[in-house]
């Protein structure tokens, strides 16, 4: 699979994609820009994304690293610490998603992302 560049002005991160239904559509919805949105040590933004289900390995707690498709808000969310639902040290999200790959760089460096900010999602290499 092909990978995704996710760009935050000066920060990217570059994400494995898994070999998903999830994974094709967000490869076939590129490349599109968004805006950033802040909810705990998590940063998510909308995706042109439609018709999408949950898949059968979805689930609420992601693993530091992991990059995560939310299907009933049309968001990619990328987890790096606590959230206003988590329990002890785990991240969890809102709901559960669907996992789309796996991200190169430490996803703690997110911190520097305020709300609002540019998002622009091309794909890699």
């Amino acid at each position: 699979m092909p990978t995704l560049r996710l760009a935050f002005g000066e920060l990217t991160v570059t994400v494995d994609l898994r070999d998903t239904p999830t994974a094709r559509a967000v490869l076939e919805a590129l490349p599109f820009e968004a805006t950033a949105q802040i909810w705990g040590e998590e940063v998510y933004f909308t995706a042109p994304l439609q018709g999408l289900v949950r898949e059968f390995d979805a689930r609420d707690v992601v693993e530091l690293g992991e990059v995560a498709v939310w299907v009933e808000g049309s968001a990619i969310a990328l987890g790096y610490g606590r959230t206003p639902v988590s329990r002890g040290d785990e991240i969890r999200l809102v709901a559960p998603v669907n996992i789309l790959g796996r991200a190169r760089e430490d996803l703690r460096a997110l911190a520097a992302v305020r709300d609002g900010d540019p998002v622009r999602v091309e794909r890699g290499d």
